[in-house]
């Protein structure tokens, strides 16, 4: 899943579980959740890669996908703990991206978790064939409108 994504339903979570600590523990275990669901991702190769010259392109774009996300999450969520939330559950992105700058057993065994184990449909075209990107991307848009709409 794309980070804005991840944020409005970790807002959504923050927003409606009144207890603090289990509404982070959700928003947490939320970006687990969604990562299972089919869906689009951003491009990694060059990070990967570590083609360090042409991989600030993909950076700007995950920079500016965060900035959307916070400006709906900004827009329709109207309570501190959205915020948090929001920002709670991206933090396996985070975990991921440091384990690429920073290796390490820890960061790694995270890794191996949520990119192995987490996004096992990742390689798999479900349904079969062409229709395959069209699901992955409805899955997304469901899951931004059904938070907006109960953000709201």
């Amino acid at each position: 899943m794309i980070l804005s994504i991840h944020m409005l339903f970790g807002a959504l979570i923050g927003s409606l579980v009144k207890n603090v600590p289990l509404a982070i523990v959700l928003a947490y275990l939320s970006h687990y959740f969604l990562d299972l669901i089919p869906h689009i991702e951003y491009p990694t190769q060059n990070v990967e890669k570590k083609n360090w010259r042409i991989t600030w392109s993909d950076f700007i774009k995950i920079f500016l996908d965060f900035c959307l996300g916070g400006l709906l999450v900004f827009m329709f969520a109207n309570q501190k703990m959205a915020y948090i939330g929001a920002i709670v559950a991206t933090t396996p992105d985070v975990f991921t991206v440091l384990s690429r700058f920073f290796p390490n057993k820890i960061l790694g065994a995270h890794d191996n978790f949520h990119l192995f184990k987490v996004h096992f449909l990742e390689h798999k075209k479900i349904p079969p064939g062409r229709a395959d990107k069209f699901w992955r991307i409805l899955t997304q848009l469901a899951i931004v409108a059904i938070s907006i709409k109960l953000l709201v």
